[in-house]
């Protein structure tokens, strides 16, 4: 069943006060990308692979809700503490700091929405109807959300590279041509992985390069942290692709690649089965078969 969004403008004054009764720490959601991890793991004192391997599913795309019962009698995040509220708010990722409100971004056009007819705050903390309103515009300066964004976005944009190769792989060295359709093939069944399924699919190495970065020293600057990751990434899919010497090997190395930006895009919470979609039909609009 589809669920009802409500596009907002900036401007729209709602009731965004946040009432810290935490029943927004319960039974949802928190995918996350790398600087985000980092960030986490930082706040809570920790390197960023030990934060992953005791709080996150998926090698760190996803936030554990393992908690403690509470609201509705749903499991609270793992950051969670119960009368404190969570133990990590410096470090929140950008889906915390903009909650109640989504944020789609599609070509260079930004929307805030809400699910829902009613606004999602309202049932759980319906006390925030007494305290002052804000705009969306100045709720999402308040929340300090700017530089989360902009990480999401380079995110985004690394995601897409990513593809790029696999793309590369695909129409570039001839394989189209001679594989029968058997990459696109590949490509599909990879985009109907479930995420511990993708997990297993790209291996430890490849999960360990895209999330944990060590590079704690770039976590106050995202650009310069995001840059640092770039390189890192590209260096290692430049070797990969230099030892593809045989058609099985394209084929094989570019669905891979296809299963990393996929992997990515879990953690940015991206449409998996449209994505895949939308990248079979640009290869097969540019020769590709399947």
């Amino acid at each position: 069943e589809m669920i009802k969004s409500n596009k907002l403008k900036m401007s729209d004054s709602l009731p965004l006060t946040c009432s810290r009764t935490g029943t927004c720490c319960h039974g949802k959601k928190v995918n996350l990308n790398p600087w985000e991890l980092a960030n986490l793991a930082h706040a809570k004192g920790l390197s960023t692979e030990e934060f992953r391997d005791k709080f996150c599913d998926f090698g760190g795309i996803l936030l554990k809700f393992n908690g403690k019962p509470g609201w509705k009698n749903l499991n609270s995040c793992s950051q969670y503490v119960e009368g404190f509220g969570c133990s990590v708010h410096s470090g929140r990722p950008l889906a915390c700091r903009l909650y109640p409100l989504g944020r789609q971004k599609q070509s260079e056009k930004i929307d805030y929405i809400f699910q829902g007819d009613e606004f999602p705050c309202l049932e759980g903390c319906p006390e925030v109807l007494e305290l002052p309103k804000m705009t969306v515009a100045t709720y999402i300066k308040d929340q300090n959300a700017t530089e989360y964004e902009e990480a999401e976005d380079l995110y985004l944009e690394l995601m897409q590279n990513i593809a790029d190769v696999a793309f590369t792989l695909l129409l570039e060295t001839g394989l189209a041509e001679k594989d029968n359709g058997i990459t696109l093939q590949k490509w599909k069944d990879v985009g109907n992985y479930s995420s511990s399924e993708l997990v297993g699919f790209i291996g430890e190495e490849w999960i360990n390069l895209l999330m944990l970065t060590n590079l704690e020293n770039y976590i106050n600057d995202h650009n310069s942290f995001y840059q640092a990751h770039y390189k890192i990434i590209q260096n290692k899919l430049q070797i990969d692709c230099n030892s593809y010497t045989n058609i099985s090997e394209l084929s094989d190395g570019s669905a891979l690649i296809i299963g990393l930006a996929l992997y990515l895009a879990r953690g940015l919470g991206v449409d998996i089965s449209s994505l895949i979609t939308l990248w079979i039909n640009i290869a097969k609009e540019n020769g590709a078969t399947m």
